[in-house]
């Protein structure tokens, strides 16, 4: 295999991965800008030695899974994950509340970690959910707020708004509603919600985003009203900033569902959390 076709095919590989989805021939074509004949011959080879692999029914192709493994396996190797579990611990202890880790997960946000650092006093334990919800949570503010206008809308309509008991007093009823408070978070770099998911709770989110590029997940602080108000919200909101981009610059995961779940921190104190 010549030097040019090797580095063609890692071309490849790091597009497809960048993207996370499957691509056409034309859209592969289009993105190297290289010949056809060359990338169908290099697509080629990528799935017979494994590395890609090609849907009978639409042509698409995508890569297996061969990649993740290696990735994990290196990770492991490098104890990335411990450097996460030490940020998101070492938020928990700075701010002596609830800090969760949520990860990108096709059109929405799923929970993978959190560290509880309250000790004493009001602690905010919420029920164990997979999904987050969007609008009413600044964890999904967060992220929507890196989206585009239409693909935000799209994301809440599809995850729907609940029923008008489900969530806080000040519960997001509207696109509008949500649009706007998409704006203020793309602004101040920072989302947050007030007894919007439920009553007498405050959080405080921001988006990680490795390289600034595309985000991968969310960070955030939760805990109740009466210790988050009035300048303790900007405290806080410092710290994750903080957080946001030290988790950036060693983040595990891609936006991946067969990869998010891997990830496993150790809650700090008395916390717990899925495995």
């Amino acid at each position: 295999m010549s030097n040019i076709l090797i580095e063609r095919c890692f071309d490849t590989i790091d597009l497809l991965a960048t993207e996370a989805k499957s691509l056409h021939l034309e859209d592969i074509v289009e993105r190297l800008d290289l010949p056809k004949s060359a990338v169908r011959r290099f697509l080629s080879v990528l799935c017979l030695i494994g590395w890609l692999e090609q849907d009978s029914q639409t042509g698409f192709y995508r890569l297996t899974l061969r990649l993740a493994v290696l990735g994990q396996r290196l990770l492991s190797a490098t104890k990335t994950p411990d450097i996460c579990q030490f940020i998101v611990n070492r938020l928990a202890q700075d701010s002596q509340e609830l800090v969760r880790v949520a990860t990108v997960q096709e059109d929405g946000l799923a929970w993978i970690a959190y560290a509880q650092g309250a000790k004493a006093g009001l602690i905010y334990e919420p029920e164990t959910t997979a999904e987050v919800p969007l609008q009413v949570t600044a964890e999904g503010k967060a992220w929507l707020a890196t989206l585009t206008t239409g693909a935000a809308v799209k994301a809440v309509l599809k995850n729907g708004f609940g029923h008008p008991d489900s969530h806080g007093p000040n519960a997001v009823r509207n696109i509008e509603a949500i649009l706007s408070e998409l704006e203020v978070t793309r602004e101040q770099g920072w989302a947050l919600a007030v007894e919007e998911a439920e009553p007498g709770v405050i959080s405080i989110a921001a988006a990680i985003r490795p390289n600034d590029g595309s985000p991968v997940g969310t960070v955030s602080v939760t805990g109740p009203s009466l210790r988050l108000g009035g300048e303790r919200i900007l405290e806080i909101s410092r710290l994750i900033s903080i957080a946001a981009n030290d988790l950036a610059a060693f983040w595990p995961l891609r936006p991946s569902r067969y990869i998010c779940n891997s990830v496993r921190m150790i809650a700090l104190g008395n916390g717990q959390y899925p495995r």
